[in-house]
């Protein structure tokens, strides 16, 4: 079974402003960006490193159809898109950081991980030295996630410190 994830624009922009975009493409078989959440990235300032990797044409733009389960959930339009995507195409993953995506993801059984997961990922198949200071980076980039939970992760799946 292939593995391909369909992304949303805060792990993009947050990988890239830490220099990390890479393993959203090693990691997965296909990363697939809807073009809602390529337009919400070009909208950003034109020297963000997440505008720059989208410019680079790494990832594979495709169009999408909001689905009415996911509407419902009156999320943004780039999560939107990126769950709609995922909940007709079960062979997807959802990579989505918001909490009221990833809560909508979780009620219609969509498959998805966060950029935590991503980081745990690339540690265990060798793709970054350190998930620690890949997290620190990312926090640093503008990624909004608890450190609590951070510190608890790595401690439990990676046996590292925080």
């Amino acid at each position: 079974m292939s593995i391909r994830w369909v992304l949303n624009a805060s792990p993009v922009i947050c990988l890239a402003r830490a220099g990390y975009e890479r393993l959203l493409i090693d990691l997965p078989e296909q990363a697939l960006l809807p073009v809602a959440v390529a337009e919400e990235i070009q909208a950003g300032p034109s020297n963000d490193p997440g505008r720059r990797v989208l410019e680079s044409g790494i990832f594979t733009l495709i169009p999408t159809q909001d689905s009415p389960e996911i509407l419902a959930w009156d999320l943004g339009r780039g999560e939107t898109a990126v769950l709609s995507y995922a909940y007709t195409n079960p062979d997807c993953i959802a990579i989505i950081d918001d909490m009221a995506a990833r809560k909508c993801a979780r009620s219609l059984q969509i498959p998805h991980k966060g950029s935590l997961a991503v980081i745990i990922m690339a540690k265990k198949q060798g793709l970054i030295p350190s998930a620690a200071s890949v997290m620190q980076a990312l926090l640093t980039s503008g990624l909004r996630l608890d450190e609590q939970l951070i510190r608890s992760v790595l401690k439990d799946t990676l046996n590292e410190d925080w």
